[in-house]
């Protein structure tokens, strides 16, 4: 039952490893592998290892590991066999799947939706392109500034005036076309849900099509139905985890490390205009936790190019617990009061491009519009200024960061530093205490109304509203955690790094590496069991897939590690360790004899015993010379047979 063994295989060889994490994360190619910053975890160095050659990964920070599917799983949030069939359909591969009939039917349904969606998408976006009926669509789409190049880029589209010209314009399943939102029954059937709209088509981060976002054009359209229609959220759907933009963005992101977070849709598109194509936008709900979850994926700095201070206490907490939990700095664009993105990216590109590259930290931004809203030539100017600034500086959770806020705003307000860090005093209290009295005080968990109750969004958006959290989706199975907690690595020996590395060779340089491992020469019971993995398989693949996890682990670790040796000094280390273990033995044992008077055992055992003291005396510097590093190398090689044979004579 399932995807066959051999679809599975071909996926996984057909996929390029590299540039499927090159879209979430930049990699480096150092030496034989490419290292980044890891996509899991918060980092600011690159400890997460990529294996082109094996299309494996490995992070040291946070053993997330596996190959391109599990990546894929991880990254995305989704069910094996969807992995499998992205990834499959991205390398031209059709994917069999015999799955149980509930499984089917799920499975069926989801892909159903997606195929609706996407003829949707195909079908307004031609309709604009060349239909008559969108003349004045693209009229209104020229007036702002909207070349055909951008129409293209963005797959803008319009929706006709007629009551059913998509649902009878495409083919699909009548709850297909329901359960995407596209269509709703009517008293004289379906109907379209977009009519006379422009259609702004959301997009998966992989370039999925799964809802839409509808704007009346002035003068046409659907004039006594509301401004803004968006598409309910649905199986494919939820609101509080889009990011409109996102598919044209995250590469940039990825790049640059920053992205700018908009209101709207026309502000996306504005700042593209600009020459900024690292904006997305909320789709008509808050910016919630998963959104930054989401965009930490891609970037580490988050530029707010909206009204970043109309939410208040509530926000600002969130904004500051979720900088410290995914290591994002948040930053707010400065922009001119009344006017959008998109808007003055008609009016003023300059100015919109100024106002991100001069964009403030999130606090920095706070404490300036308020201070600024004061006439500080009067000392009740001054006073309130100075209050206000300190009641925004005493929510940010750093001591360290609150007191240098309060010298900057004694500074400028022309107030006694000692006086503001008495009245920062105050506002903490007065916190402490309203925490203690309303502990849910604010917005629930994840989310953050940034309306403070007032609608901000430009003239080309829906009003912000919280939705209701998407029903859970448990038809793609349960969701892997990307990767283990943080664990503190535990003190090698020599014996264990001379054995990691001697795996990492036989791995990476079978070659030079073959006939001359033995079982007994790892000291380590993990790296003895890798070896055993390895000289029982056809392949590194199969020896993971025969493993245990800790195995399986020990191994895929491996491929994304360098060896910080050659293969003749590794081979001379683990011998080394195993005959100075040997020798110590023997010298007990002679120690032994000696008290106990057996001559004879005495005699048996010094030969050996001399010899290998003289063997041992020849390691010394592997690279000094040719001539002693052969010497050192041929020693490695007598020990080795003689500890052979010594296991064998069961001694």
């Amino acid at each position: 039952m399932g995807i066959p063994d051999e679809d599975i295989v071909q996926v996984r060889a057909s996929t390029d490893i590299v540039a499927l994490i090159s879209e979430y994360t930049p990699l480096k190619r150092v030496g034989r592998r490419f290292v980044a910053l890891c996509p899991f975890h918060s980092e600011k160095s690159g400890s997460f290892s990529v294996n082109a050659e094996e299309g494996l990964y490995y992070c040291f920070g946070c053993q997330a590991k596996g190959d391109a599917i599990s990546f894929l799983r991880a990254i995305e949030g989704c069910s094996f066999v969807e992995a499998v069939e992205r990834l499959g359909a991205k390398a031209g591969i059709s994917i069999r799947n015999d799955v149980d009939e509930r499984d089917r039917k799920a499975r069926d349904e989801r892909k159903a939706l997606y195929d609706a969606m996407d003829k949707a998408v195909a079908f307004y976006h031609d309709r604009l392109l060349a239909h008559p009926d969108a003349a004045r669509a693209r009229q209104y789409l020229r007036s702002r500034g909207f070349d055909s190049d951008t129409v293209r880029h963005f797959r803008l589209g319009w929706a006709p005036e007629g009551g059913n010209q998509l649902t009878r314009g495409i083919t699909a399943p009548q709850a297909a076309l329901t359960g995407a939102g596209l269509s709703i029954q009517g008293s004289y059937g379906l109907r379209d849900v977009f009519r006379g709209r422009l259609i702004f088509p959301i997009f998966q981060p992989d370039g999925q099509a799964i809802a839409l976002g509808g704007r009346v054009v002035p003068g046409i359209g659907d004039g006594d139905g509301p401004k803004y229609r968006n598409s309910a959220e649905n199986r494919i759907y939820q609101k509080r985890s889009t990011l409109y933009g996102l598919n044209f963005a995250r590469q940039s992101i990825v790049h640059s490390g920053e992205v700018i977070v908009c209101e709207g849709y026309t502000d996306v598109i504005g700042f593209f205009r600009v020459g900024n194509p690292g904006a997305v936008a909320t789709c008509g709900t808050a910016l919630t936790e998963d959104h930054f979850k989401l965009l930490a994926r891609f970037g580490r700095r988050i530029i707010l190019a909206f009204d970043a201070d109309g939410a208040g206490q509530n926000a600002a907490a969130r904004f500051y617990e979720w900088e410290k939990r995914y290591e994002i700095e948040v930053a707010v664009a400065a922009l001119p009061p009344g006017i959008d993105p998109g808007a003055l990216a008609e009016s003023d590109p300059e100015q919109l491009r100024a106002a991100v590259a001069d964009a403030k930290s999130y606090l920095d931004f706070r404490v300036g519009r308020a201070i600024g809203a004061e006439d500080l030539k009067h000392p009740e100017g001054r006073a309130r200024a100075a209050e206000a600034a300190v009641t925004m500086i005493a929510e940010h959770p750093s001591d360290l960061v609150r007191d240098q806020y309060v010298v900057m705003t004694a500074d400028r307000t022309r107030m006694d530093t000692g006086r503001l860090r008495e009245l920062l005093g105050d506002a903490l209290k007065r916190q402490q205490q309203g925490a203690r009295q309303d502990p849910k005080r604010g917005p629930a968990r994840g989310t953050t109304p940034l309306d403070g109750g007032r609608n901000p969004a430009g003239d080309d958006e829906p009003p912000l509203r919280d939705e209701d959290a998407p029903p859970d989706d448990t038809a793609g199975g349960p969701r892997p955690s990307p990767s283990e907690p943080l664990r503190r690595p535990a003190k090698v020996t020599p014996g264990q790094r001379a054995g990691r590395d001697a795996l990492a060779l036989a791995i990476h340089e079978p070659a030079a590496m073959a006939g001359r491992l033995d079982e007994m020469l790892f000291a380590d019971p993990l790296h003895r069991r890798g070896y055993m993995a390895l000289a029982g398989a056809d392949s590194l693949r199969d020896a993971i897939e025969q493993s245990d996890d800790e195995v399986a682990d020990l191994l895929i670790q491996l491929a994304n590690y360098d060896p910080q040796t050659e293969a003749d000094q590794a081979i001379v280390a683990l011998v080394r360790s195993v005959a100075t273990e040997a020798l110590g033995d023997l010298q007990a044992e002679a120690r032994e004899a000696q008290v106990a008077g057996d001559d004879e055992r005495l005699l048996r055992i010094a030969p050996t015993l001399f010899w290998l003291k003289s063997e041992l005396e020849v390691f010394g510097d592997v690279g000094a010379g040719d001539q002693a590093r052969r010497e050192v190398v041929e020693a490695a090689d007598r020990l080795l047979g003689w500890l052979r044979s010594r296991r064998g004579e069961g001694a």
